[in-house]
C-alpha cells in the first residue's frame, strides 16, 4: 500500500496580495493590511516591500508608520479573504479531489496516488509554485506522510531554532560585537565568491516517503504547533529542535509539559492519526461566451444573453437553486471590463423571468471598441423546492390562479427594484406589540411575504403618528383639559373620548417610554381636528400632556 502523501500550501501574504490584485498600483509600494486587536490596530498581512522595510506581522500600526513613513494600509476584509481562499480551493482541485481549507491562509491537499500524474512530487511542487507566481501569490509548501510534518515543512523548513535568553548567548550581544566576533569569509578577503545555485520550490520541503522523522529533526519545536508557553519551557531546558524531543521518554514529557506535546509529536511522526476532512469546493454558477469578432450592438448582446441564460438556468435547475442576484460582465477588446448587476424579487431559475431584468441594464452597457466576451454569474442563490398542486380540480385551479398572481406581482417588484433599487420597494406588516409606534413594521418587499389579513385594533388608531410625541401646554392633571396650546396655537376641546391606558414594555428599556404609563384620549377640537393626546404619568421623566397623532 503506498504511503499517504499530504501537501500543505501556506500563503503567508494572502491578505496583502489579494489587495494588490485589486489595486495593481500597490505592487511596488510597502503595503500592510490592518485589523483591530482590542483597542489598537495591528498588521495582519504584509507585502514583500513592507517586509523588506523591517515590518512584521502583529506589529502595532503606530510603530509600523514610525519605521516606514510611506507605508500604505488597507483595512482587513475577512469576507473577501475567505472568498479568495475558496477560489484557491477550486484551483487546488486540479491536483487532487481531496482538498481542505485551513483558514485563514492555508490549504491541505491529499496527494496520495496523484503525484505521478504531474511527473512526480518535485515536478508537481514546481507547477504549484509557477501557478502561484502567475497569480501574483507567495506560497510555501511542504510535502510529507503526515499533516503535521507537511505543516511544519511549509512554515519552518530552513528556519533556525530560536535561542532562549540565558545571559551568556552571543545572540544577546550588540550587532557590532557580533560582527567583530564572526570570522571573515575567504571571498570577503579577496577570494572568489562561491557559485550561487538557484533553489527550487521543493528544495528541503519534501520529505521522502517513510522519512518524516529525519525531515522534522532539524526544525524548531514551534513546527509542532505548540502553545507559546510550552515552547518557552522547552527552550529553557535547551530543547529547541524537534530532534531533541524525539529521543526523550514520552512519559516524562507528558508529566512535565502535558499530553498536548506528546499528541502533537505523535501526529507529526505518524504514530497518531490526524484525519483530513476535505470539503467540496463551493458551487459557483457562472457561464461565459467568447466571440470570434467583437460585438457592440444591443441585438447581438441580447442574443448572447439568451444563450448564457439558457446554460446558467439549466445548471441552477439541476442543483435545485434559483438566482437572486445576477452579475453580467462585458470584457472589451482593449482589456477593460464593465459590469451590471440586478436583484430579483424572488430566486428563480426561469430564464423568461430573469431576462427582462437584465435587458433593462443593456441600454447603458458601454461596449467601447467592442465586446470580446460576456460572463454571467449568479452571485447569490437560494434553494427552490418544487411544488405539486394536489386536491380537487377547483382547489387546484385556485392554487394555480394564486400562484400566477404571485409570480406577476413578484416580477413587478423585480422590475421596479432594477430601476429604483430593492431597498426602495417596501411593504407594511403588522407588528407583535401593543405600543402604537410598534404595531406596524416597514419591511423590504423583496425579502418578505405579503400579509394575508391585517388584524383590526381593539380601539381606533390614528391615521398619522408623529415620529416623536410633541409636548402640549395644558394643566398638569390627568383629567382632559378644556383648552390647550399646541404648535403655537390655542385649541378648544369640544369632546374627549377615553382614556386608554398603555404601559411600556417592562422587559425593554425604551428611551421614548421612560415617561411611564400613558392615558390616551381622542380630542374633538373646535377646528374640526381629531387629535390623539395622552397624559404621561411620569417615571424617570416629568409628567405632562403630549400629542401623538391625528385621526382622519
Amino acid at each position: 500500500m503506498p504511503h499517504r502523501r499530504i501537501l500543505s500550501l501556506w500563503f503567508p501574504r494572502l491578505g496583502a496580495e489579494r489587495a494588490i490584485r485589486t489595486e495593481p498600483f500597490l505592487a511596488d509600494r510597502p503595503l500592510a493590511i490592518v485589523e483591530q486587536d482590542g483597542p489598537s490596530q495591528v498588521l495582519s498581512s504584509l507585502s514583500l516591500a513592507a517586509s523588506g522595510a523591517g515590518l512584521h506581522r502583529g506589529q502595532p500600526l503606530r510603530d509600523a508608520t514610525a519605521m516606514c513613513a510611506d507605508l500604505v494600509t488597507r483595512p482587513r476584509d475577512s469576507r473577501a479573504e475567505r472568498a479568495f481562499l475558496d477560489a484557491l480551493h477550486r484551483w487546488a482541485g486540479k491536483f487532487s479531489p481531496w482538498v481542505s481549507a485551513e483558514r485563514p491562509e492555508a490549504l491541505v491537499v491529499d496527494l496520495t496516488g496523484c503525484a505521478h500524474l504531474f511527473g512526480g512530487e518535485s515536478a508537481l511542487a514546481e507547477q504549484v509554485a509557477q501557478d502561484c507566481a502567475d497569480l501574483g501569490l507567495t506560497v510555501r509548501l511542504g510535502l510529507a506522510d503526515t499533516l503535521g510534518a507537511a505543516w511544519a515543512l511549509a512554515r519552518y523548513a530552513g528556519a533556525a531554532p530560536g535561542a532562549h535568553r540565558t545571559g551568556d548567548a552571543i545572540e544577546q550581544e550588540a550587532r557590532a560585537t557580533r560582527a567583530r566576533a564572526g570570522k571573515r569569509r575567504h571571498w570577503e578577503r579577496g577570494g572568489a565568491a562561491p557559485p550561487v545555485v538557484a533553489a527550487s520550490a521543493a528544495q528541503g520541503r519534501i520529505a521522502p516517503p517513510g522519512q518524516s522523522w529525519q525531515a522534522l529533526s532539524p526544525l524548531p519545536v514551534a513546527a509542532l504547533r505548540l502553545e507559546p508557553d510550552t515552547q518557552a519551557q522547552l527552550a529553557r531546558l535547551g530543547l529547541r529542535r524537534v530532534g531533541d524531543l524525539l529521543g526523550q521518554p514520552r512519559a516524562g514529557l507528558a508529566r512535565r509539559f502535558g499530553r498536548g506535546l506528546v499528541d502533537r509529536l505523535d501526529q507529526a511522526t505518524g504514530a497518531a492519526p490526524e484525519p483530513i476532512s476535505p470539503a467540496a469546493a463551493p458551487h459557483r454558477f457562472a457561464v461565459r461566451l467568447s466571440f470570434p469578432d467583437p460585438i457592440g450592438l444591443r441585438d447581438d448582446v441580447e442574443a448572447a444573453l439568451d444563450r448564457l441564460l439558457e446554460h446558467l438556468c439549466g445548471r441552477l435547475r439541476r442543483r435545485a437553486v434559483g438566482a437572486r442576484v445576477l452579475r453580467l460582465e462585458a470584457w472589451r477588446c482593449d482589456g477593460t471590463m464593465t459590469d451590471r448587476g440586478v436583484t430579483a424579487a424572488v430566486a428563480s431559475f426561469d430564464a423568461a423571468r430573469l431576462k427582462p431584468l437584465l435587458a433593462m441594464k443593456l441600454d447603458d452597457l458601454d461596449a467601447g471598441q467592442g465586446i470580446d466576451m460576456l460572463r454571467l454569474e449568479a452571485q447569490r442563490t437560494e434553494p427552490i423546492h418544487d411544488r405539486t398542486p394536489a386536491g380537487h380540480a377547483e382547489a387546484a385551479s385556485r392554487a394555480t390562479a394564486r400562484t400566477g398572481q404571485s409570480v406577476a406581482f413578484e416580477d413587478l417588484i423585480g422590475r421596479l427594484g432594477a430601476r429604483l433599487g430593492m431597498e426602495a420597494i417596501t411593504r407594511r406588516h403588522p407588528g407583535q406589540s401593543h405600543l402604537p409606534e410598534k404595531e406596524a413594521l416597514t419591511l423590504a418587499a423583496a425579502w418578505s411575504e405579503p400579509c394575508g389579513a391585517w388584524p383590526a385594533p381593539a380601539v381606533p388608531r390614528p391615521l398619522t403618528l408623529w415620529p416623536l410625541p410633541e409636548p402640549v401646554q395644558a394643566p398638569d392633571h390627568p383629567d382632559p383639559p378644556a383648552t390647550f396650546r399646541w404648535r403655537g396655537r390655542d385649541w378648544v376641546v369640544e369632546g374627549a373620548t377615553g382614556p386608554e391606558r398603555i404601559a411600556p414594555e417592562w422587559w425593554l428599556d425604551d428611551p421614548a417610554w421612560r415617561s411611564g404609563a400613558r392615558d390616551y384620549w381622542r380630542f374633538e377640537t373646535d377646528r374640526g381636528e381629531r387629535l390623539w393626546l395622552f397624559y404621561a404619568h411620569g417615571a424617570t421623566l416629568s409628567p405632562g400632556w403630549f400629542c401623538h397623532g391625528a385621526f382622519a
